[in-house]
C-alpha cells in the first residue's frame, strides 16, 4: 500500500491523492464530529482514542455509540455494525477481481483501508479489472495515494476530537458535533460559485429568520437559496440565448 516505494514513487499516487483531497474536508470534519462525540457520550478517552484509531467506519460508529452506552449486548452491537456495513460486501466483491494477485494480507489491509468514496473513485478511475503487471501497478499507487488522504484526514481528525471535546460546553452536546460535520460537507460540496452563493443566501436567511418557532428558519432557508438560485439559472440561461 502507501508504505512501499514502488506505490508512492508512481504518478498515480499523485492522482489519487489529489483526488481524495477533494473529499477530505468532508471526512475531516466527519472525523472531528465523531471524535467529540465519543468523547460526550461518555466514553472514556482511552476508548475513545482506540476506536477513533482503530475503527475506519464513521456508519458503524455513530451506531455502536449509543449502544455501548446503553449496556447492550456486544451481539446486539456487532449485529448492528455488521447490518450498517453489509455494502461493503458488495464493494469487496466488486474488487476482488482487481485484488486477487495481491498477498493475503495485503487485500486485508485494503478491505480495511477502503471507503464508499475511495470504492467510487477507484472504479470511476479504472472501469474494467482487466489489466498487465504496468497497469496493476498503477491502480495499486492510485489507491494507495487515496487511502492515504482519507484515513489520515479522519483518524487525525477524530484523534482531535476526542482531545478538543473538552473544551466545548456540555450545555452544546452532540449537535455542536452535526454542525462540525455538516459544515465540512458543506465545504466539499461548495465547488461553484452558484453553490457558494446559495450557501451563503441560506445562511444568512436562517439567521434573520431565526427567531420563528418550529425551526421554521430551516425552510425559509432553503426557500430562499432554491429561489435565488432558480432567478440566477434563468438569467444565465437567457444571457446564453441571446449572445
Amino acid at each position: 500500500m502507501f508504505f512501499k516505494r514502488i506505490h508512492y514513487q508512481h504518478s498515480e499516487f499523485a492522482h489519487g491523492m489529489r483526488d481524495s483531497l477533494a473529499v477530505a474536508p468532508g471526512l475531516a470534519a466527519w472525523g472531528l464530529m465523531m471524535g467529540v462525540a465519543m468523547m460526550k457520550s461518555g466514553l472514556s478517552l482511552t476508548e475513545s482514542l482506540l476506536m477513533g484509531v482503530m475503527v475506519f467506519a464513521g456508519s458503524s460508529q455513530l451506531a455502536a455509540i449509543p449502544l455501548l452506552i446503553a449496556g447492550a449486548p456486544m451481539w446486539v452491537i456487532l449485529a448492528t455494525a455488521t447490518c450498517v456495513n453489509l455494502r461493503f460486501v458488495v464493494f469487496s466483491a466488486h474488487l476482488r477481481a482487481y485484488m486477487m494477485h495481491l498477498p493475503l494480507w495485503e487485500r486485508l489491509v485494503t478491505g480495511y483501508l477502503t471507503t464508499d468514496l475511495t470504492y467510487v473513485m477507484f472504479t470511476n478511475r479504472y472501469p474494467s479489472s482487466e489489466a498487465n503487471d504496468a497497469q496493476r501497478l498503477a491502480q495499486q499507487a492510485y489507491l494507495a495515494g487515496n487511502v492515504l488522504v482519507s484515513w489520515t484526514a479522519w483518524v487525525g481528525c477524530s484523534v482531535m476530537g476526542v482531545v478538543l471535546a473538552n473544551f466545548i460546553p456540555t450545555q452544546w452536546g452532540l449537535g455542536f458535533a452535526g454542525i462540525l460535520a455538516l459544515l465540512g460537507i458543506l465545504c466539499s460540496l461548495a465547488s461553484s460559485r452558484l453553490r457558494v452563493v446559495s450557501a451563503a443566501v441560506a445562511g444568512a436567511a436562517a439567521v434573520a429568520a431565526f427567531a420563528l418557532p418550529f425551526k421554521l428558519n430551516v425552510l425559509v432557508a432553503i426557500a430562499a437559496a432554491v429561489a435565488l438560485c432558480l432567478i440566477l439559472e434563468e438569467t444565465r440561461l437567457a444571457r446564453r440565448k441571446t449572445s
